[in-house]
């Protein structure tokens, strides 16, 4: 497929190197409808990718040198690349793991378009000093709150046990439509998602006119389990539009507060919790 035929806003390109030596910013841009500085911007921002003999991976430099037969992968879409992601927040860096507290609208992974509007890439260019940065559990693009990042791949596998055995306590905050009164706390809703059983308990509650805000913790991790297992009470998230919620709110009303687990390079008790006027 030649220049004329891709849609400069949005298109995908595949080239195999057929001599070794080749930069890669050059390849792309003989082959690509976009200028040079896009291209490295796309590069920069996580849409590039190298296949090579050792594997596939995202490819930053743009001067890379190709080999023979290595191929390059170039994912474009020019409103991914113009989105701009909002700051987070830096709550504690322990060296081999950080907590963030995320922000509403930022990723918890990349795709092969890019990665520039995830929290891991969000650290990975503003920790000092700089280290990679690899997510162990997740938390929706509409939520917000409080995340682990581990910066070794061994932290990594550390954590995502951790996760697996159930030993990191995590509570959120949601505001959900109408009036939740006649429960007893703490109140455990038990359902199943995706056929895979799922529990989630609600510890505490505050009205607020017609609506609700709860305290709730998961656990098991299904996805949108919170979102599903409220919506489902009859009770959607404000500003939940995909399990029930016709609020004109932009921002989902769910939130990660708290995180309690022992630390696992000191062993010691180590507790994060976001107040109500944290965003």
């Amino acid at each position: 497929m030649t220049q004329d035929n891709l849609n400069p806003n949005h298109f995908e390109l595949h080239l195999i190197a057929n001599t070794a030596g080749l930069a890669a910013i050059d390849l792309l841009a003989e082959n690509a409808p976009v200028s040079k500085q896009k291209i490295k911007s796309a590069m920069t921002k996580g849409a590039v990718w190298l296949e090579s003999s050792s594997g596939i991976q995202r490819l930053r430099r743009a001067k890379k040198q190709l080999a023979e037969n290595d191929t390059v992968h170039l994912y474009y879409d020019a409103a991914i690349q113009d989105t701009a992601p909002a700051a987070a927040e830096l709550i504690d860096d322990q060296g081999d793991y950080s907590i963030w507290n995320k922000p509403y609208g930022m990723y918890s992974q990349g795709t092969r378009w890019g990665d520039h509007c995830t929290i891991s890439r969000w650290a990975e260019q503003h920790l000092k000093p700089q280290r990679p940065a690899f997510p162990v559990h997740r938390l929706d693009r509409a939520a917000s709150g409080l995340m682990i990042l581990a910066h070794t791949k061994k932290m990594a596998q550390v954590f995502s046990g951790m996760f697996k055995k159930r030993k990191i306590q995590k509570q959120y905050r949601a505001t959900v439509i109408g009036r939740l009164d006649d429960i007893d706390l703490p109140f455990s809703i038990e359902s199943t998602i995706d056929d895979k059983p799922a529990m989630s308990k609600i510890l505490s509650l505050q009205q607020q006119d017609n609506n609700t805000t709860v305290v709730i913790e998961i656990e098991t991790g299904r996805k949108h389990q919170i979102r599903r297992h409220l919506s489902a009470m009859g009770f959607p998230i404000v500003g939940d539009r995909l399990y029930g919620s016709d609020a004109p709110e932009d921002d989902l009303k769910l939130q990660a507060i708290y995180l309690k687990f022992n630390c696992p390079i000191t062993d010691q008790v180590r507790e994060y919790k976001l107040n109500n006027n944290d965003k």
